[in-house]
């Protein structure tokens, strides 16, 4: 039985990309969740300037997106929607920012190759990932890709966790933000 059990969550993990939900409790103890305030922070973004995430509350509706990294097939699909959606996200007065382990350099560069017209910053000793509760996939090897909806009132009002549906997290960051207040 505990061997059926190990081979569905490993065929589970790797059909969804998904962690299970007894793992995600043992791993976020303070899980950023819909209904949550948006923690603050400030991180380096792809210039080195320092971001400040209050800066923009109560001015626009975010969208926050943790990725695993700067150059890969799934990370490089992801963004490029994100970019390719722009006009969307800012008709709905969202904006966009990206964080990955990455440092400051490889955003920059990722940002230069691909055209990217939205802000990436640089959560190099994962801190901020910590702080959201973003579970690892695939056993833990691999930082997870979330996306977090947040409301002009710094509240969070959807979340989407799916390792191997990049282009899916535009689809529920515009499905979640049209239900929000301009």
């Amino acid at each position: 039985m505990k061997t059926l059990i190990i081979s569905l969550t490993i065929w589970g993990l790797l059909l969804f990309g998904t962690t299970p939900l007894s793992t995600l409790s043992a791993q976020n103890a303070h899980k950023v969740e819909v209904g949550s305030p948006l923690p603050g922070f400030k991180l380096p973004d792809q210039n080195g300037k320092l971001f400040d995430v209050h800066t923009v509350l109560g001015k626009k509706n975010l969208v926050i997106y943790f990725y695993p990294k700067d150059g890969t097939p799934g990370c490089t699909k992801e963004a490029c929607s994100f970019r390719d959606n722009l006009k969307d996200f800012t008709h709905i007065n969202a904006m966009i920012i990206g964080i990955s382990g990455d440092d400051v350099a490889s955003h920059k560069q990722f940002v230069l190759k691909n055209h990217l017209n939205f802000t990436l910053l640089s959560d190099k000793d994962n801190k901020i990932r910590k702080l959201f509760g973003v579970p690892a996939s695939m056993m833990g090897t691999i930082p997870g890709r979330v996306t977090y909806i947040v409301n002009k009132k710094g509240i969070v009002v959807h979340v989407y966790n799916s390792q191997t549906r990049p282009e899916q997290h535009i689809r529920e960051a515009l499905s979640a933000l049209k239900y929000e207040k301009q």
